[in-house]
């Protein structure tokens, strides 16, 4: 497969572990430029040290990407050690407790919408006037099972997560007559450091339960991250505003 990713700088979010870290070493292998963008320090280093190994140039960049000045940080550092950002990963997130819409906290709820939706948001918006004036780039964003179902998480996080399928279809759509490409992979469910702190006595998880039996296998984190690094590719060059489920069959159940 042809990827055409040798020499593109590529922005990874959550980049320090889980899916973002195995995408980042993908794109590596591909010969990407990698920054790797997350809260935890130690961790983005970590993996960009990972990445210089397998011989690609790397960077990270530390801070909550909810807050503007952040996602605005992120954008020009690229575009100073970089160039610019020709591939961006939109992979950082956060679940929920399985509460139900009547159990959700405003804290919960707020802290979702920030870090999945929000975060997302704001660093494509700031990538998108570079990506306009070189005529080209791609944006590749993790979804979920829960962007195609009700019936995969939470409130807060399903609420989230169908958000950022709508801004995958809608940023596909306005852009891509000026050479931009937008798209989702939606994880089924996958060996990662995030987890699911939910009350015993919850709404949410009594109410899911039946559902859940056919989440299938568990994936590794590399296998989500072949389909990252393939949309952001030559090899998909007419896949434009799709959100790929990569769950083992869990969405066709």
């Amino acid at each position: 497969m042809r990827t055409g990713l040798e020499g593109k700088s590529t922005v990874v979010t959550g980049g320090g572990s889980g899916i973002g870290r195995a995408a980042a070493l993908r794109f590596a292998e591909e010969g990407a430029r990698v920054l790797i963008a997350d809260l935890d320090g130690e961790a983005a280093e970590k993996a960009a040290e990972e990445v210089r190994a397998l011989g690609a140039q790397a960077g990270a960049v530390v801070g909550d990407l909810s807050r503007r000045d952040v996602a605005d940080r992120v954008t020009a550092t690229a575009r100073e050690r970089f160039g610019g950002v020709d591939v961006l990963v939109n992979n950082a997130g956060i679940m929920d407790d399985m509460s139900a819409a009547a159990d959700v906290t405003d804290e919960m709820w707020e802290r979702l919408i920030r870090v999945n939706l929000t975060a997302p948001f704001l660093l494509t918006r700031a990538v998108l006037p570079g990506m306009v004036e070189r005529g080209s780039g791609a944006i590749v964003f993790t979804a979920s099972e829960a962007s195609l179902r009700g019936s995969a998480a939470g409130a807060a996080y399903t609420a989230s997560k169908h958000g950022v399928s709508g801004l995958v279809k809608s940023t596909a759509v306005m852009y891509r007559d000026q050479g931009i490409r937008v798209n989702a992979v939606a994880p089924g469910g996958t060996a990662t450091n995030i987890t699911v702190d939910a009350a015993a006595d919850a709404a949410g998880p009594r109410a899911l339960a039946p559902y859940m039996a056919g989440v299938g296998r568990v994936a590794e984190a590399d296998e989500l991250a072949a389909a990252i690094v393939f949309l952001a590719s030559d090899a998909a060059s007419n896949i434009n505003g799709a959100v790929l489920p990569v769950d083992n069959g869990w969405s066709a159940v």
